[in-house]
């Protein structure tokens, strides 16, 4: 297998800005891993990504692309774009210097069951931007076979833990926006689905009662107390009885659910909702509950979601940091990983990830013209 350089790109569900990360891979097992970045989107742009996301619903089709969809993808291509050009000219890189970039797009809408995914971002505009090759829509093609397209990252995840040494039965969890899990059980076999929500309730909430884009450090969280009867009935959704391979479209669930309650036991409702339903997938999983589970996304950041862990799991909750990985850029990581894996048509999904029939290849390759485009180049 040939090693390449890629770098991976994501956009995740809580809308706060595109992570960058470089990967050297033959998609296979992980060489070395590269110098990462970050670029936040402004509250504007977050603004214009909610209107897309709330028009969303409404589409009927994955290539429609109605003005406040348009505009957002427009955004998110050039914001891209710029995220890898500022990356490359910060750590002395040339586009010639790279082999392939994997780009995520931003979700606006993710009905599965329907076999509609829809991730904002051209890839040829971004491939004319940077002067690199570009995979994207990675997805697509696990969905129109009859998969989840979710989650896509747990083969990435198994290479991880080969790099970092981890003997199964060990578990990550990814809370994003959406949390979800991969559990490598004894043997390598992976099973790995969508727990549920993950920081975008909470973070809505937040945004919603106070006007913070988050809980920082937990503390509202920690102040409050849950509301037990609410939590039954959320966990009674026949979503979490659902048998997986499952995944969950950000905006499933409302914060709207806690608006009879005060700040504080608002967001203990939520944050104790993430955890339980986390829990939750340990009896779904067809595997020996795992001794460490690696935590990464803005979750592992928020000290009273890891303390909640640690207390309804009983288990090794370990940051991904502390395991020497970058849990900060795990999932652009990834799409590197999977963008080297497209380009020589290794499967991204498998029945046991997705509920897709098959192993399934994905994401479309994009190359850049012979000249360099600007359309798509942020403002200086």
């Amino acid at each position: 297998m040939t090693v390449r350089r890629a770098i991976g790109l994501m956009s995740g569900t809580s809308m706060d800005g595109v992570d960058v990360a470089l990967l050297e891979t033959d998609g296979e097992t992980i060489s070395a891993f590269g110098p990462t970045g970050y670029r936040a989107y402004s509250p504007a742009e977050r603004s214009i990504l909610a209107e897309a996301m709330a028009e969303a619903p409404a589409l009927a089709r994955r290539e429609d692309r109605p003005p406040a969809l348009a505009k957002a993808e427009g955004l998110v291509t050039a914001a891209h774009a710029g995220a890898v050009n500022d990356f490359l000219s910060r750590n002395g890189l040339s586009p010639s210097d790279v082999d392939v970039i994997g780009f995520h797009g931003q979700t606006v809408l993710h009905r599965p069951q329907a076999r509609l995914t829809v991730q904002l971002g051209d890839g040829a505009g971004l491939a004319a931007a940077t002067g690199i090759p570009v995979v994207h829509d990675f997805r697509a093609a696990d969905v129109a076979a009859g998969g989840q397209g979710a989650p896509l990252v747990p083969v990435f995840h198994a290479a991880l833990a080969r790099w970092a040494g981890l003997a199964p039965p060990v578990a990550f969890l990814n809370i994003g926006g959406v949390a979800n899990v991969t559990f490598i059980n004894p043997g390598g076999s992976l099973a790995a689905f969508d727990t549920g929500p993950g920081n975008a309730l909470l973070d809505d909430w937040m945004r919603t009662r106070t006007g913070a884009g988050m809980d920082a450090d937990g503390a509202t969280a920690a102040a409050g107390a849950p509301d037990e009867a609410l939590l039954t009935w959320l966990l009674s959704h026949p979503w979490f009885d659902a048998p997986p391979p499952k995944s969950l479209d950000r905006n499933w669930f409302s914060p709207g659910v806690a608006a009879h309650l005060d700040t504080a036991d608002g967001a203990a409702t939520l944050a104790h909702f993430t955890v339980r339903a986390i829990a939750r997938a340990v009896e779904a999983s067809g595997g020996p509950p795992p001794a460490r589970w690696i935590v990464c996304g803005g979750g592992a950041h928020n000290p009273e979601l890891m303390r909640l862990l640690r207390e309804r799991l009983q288990a090794r909750i370990i940051p991904a940091d502390e395991a020497q990985l970058d849990g900060d850029f795990i999932e652009a990581q990834a799409f590197a990983f999977l963008a080297v894996r497209s380009l020589d048509g290794l499967p991204l999904t498998w029945p046991a990830t997705t509920g897709a029939p098959a192993p399934m290849v994905g994401g479309v390759l994009a190359t850049p013209p012979l000249r360099q485009s600007a359309a798509f180049a942020e403002p200086a």
